[in-house]
């Protein structure tokens, strides 16, 4: 790979690192041996910056630009945020409705379930407004959705995250 510049970060289609360069898996670095990647990235991503360093680690996570972006968000140099699963409340569930399907057949109710009639193929009316609401049973209705997070992570394929470990320092421009 020619000519990187120290902290350089590629992507790479093999199952290795490359003479000079190291996985971006946020392994933790001696800064003696180091030396010049520490001093370009410091402890931006992890170390006690006395004797170690770490190198960013990229596993499960996707590049963002540092600054600040078009709607004022601002990320910083090292920062990592996001979430891989989500488990939505009710409050951030869309309005929406349910259909209810019914039959007019004739059906002997389960034990303990509530009854009603939903339907009449006489044509008569089957409800009336009674002086005050009443409660519904408690099994009237029940919950949907179980409270399980779901993936909130977009299409994806992996390949490695690979840095430069030695090879040319960069000049600020």
């Amino acid at each position: 790979m020619a000519d990187p510049y120290v902290g350089e970060i590629r992507m790479f289609a093999g199952n290795f690192a490359p003479q000079n360069w190291m996985f971006c898996n946020g392994a933790v670095l001696s800064i003696a041996a180091y030396d010049m990647l520490f001093s370009l990235i410091t402890t931006t991503y992890g170390g006690d910056g006395q004797t170690t360093f770490a190198l960013p680690d990229l596993r499960g996570r996707l590049p963002v630009a540092s600054g600040t972006d078009r709607s004022g968000r601002t990320y910083n140099l090292g920062q990592a945020g996001g979430v891989e699963e989500v488990t939505l409340g009710a409050g951030q569930m869309p309005a929406h409705t349910h259909a209810l399907a019914a039959s007019s057949d004739r059906a002997t109710p389960a034990a303990g379930a509530s009854t009603g009639l939903l339907a009449n193929t006489g044509g008569s009316l089957l409800y009336a407004h009674p002086a005050s609401p009443a409660p519904m049973r408690d099994n009237a209705i029940s919950s949907a959705g179980g409270s399980m997070p779901h993936s909130n992570m977009a299409p994806y394929l992996c390949i490695s995250f690979i840095i430069a470990v030695y090879g040319m320092y960069p000049q600020q421009a």
